[in-house]
């Protein structure tokens, strides 16, 4: 430990690397859950901003902020319903479309061997905004649970946000 770190109150030095990600306090402490639906928020900002990957007419396609993988998309519809049951047909339609174009666009930007798809609903069903329907597309890598997830509770993503937003958008285009 220098100097410096040890007037700073940083701690003892021992065997273990710290990986800090101040970012996520937010949504620990639950930040934004209170006020506006992010999901609702999100359709009037600019793409890149908003880390929209692609709009259809009744939903659109958004990296998570707080994503399990790289590249981890929800299909949103624009309209703010809780339940699947809610949907119009034309608006789960559109979800399902956009969930298949969203595996076609990972597969080309990401290489992604498999996925996770699926939606929390209810708080009782761990959906962190149960307000507003969403569906997650996760891409999955052999060997992409490492102890890191398992053991440290730390995602390691290699790419900025804006970044993925971008590869999954020319990606998006492409298929």
């Amino acid at each position: 430990m220098t100097d410096h770190e040890e007037q700073q109150g940083v701690g003892i030095a021992d065997a273990f690397a710290r990986l800090y990600t101040p970012h996520r306090m937010a949504y620990i402490k639950g930040e934004g859950k209170d006020g506006d639906c992010p999901f609702c928020v999100i359709p009037a900002m600019d793409d890149r901003d908003g880390l929209v990957v692609a709009r259809g007419e009744s939903a659109f396609a958004v990296l998570n902020l707080y994503p399990y993988n790289s590249g981890h998309l929800m299909l949103v519809p624009y309209r703010h319903v809780a339940g699947y049951d809610e949907l119009t047909s034309a608006e789960a339609a559109e979800v399902a479309s956009m969930t298949q174009h969203a595996l076609r666009a990972l597969k080309l930007a990401t290489g992604a061997q498999g996925f996770n798809v699926g939606m929390n609903l209810g708080v009782v069903g761990g959906a962190g905004i149960a307000a507003h329907l969403h569906q997650h597309v996760v891409p999955r890598w052999g060997g992409d649970t490492n102890f890191m997830p398992v053991i440290g509770h730390t995602r390691v993503l290699p790419q900025l946000l804006p970044d993925t937003r971008d590869l999954l958008a020319r990606a998006w285009d492409e298929v």
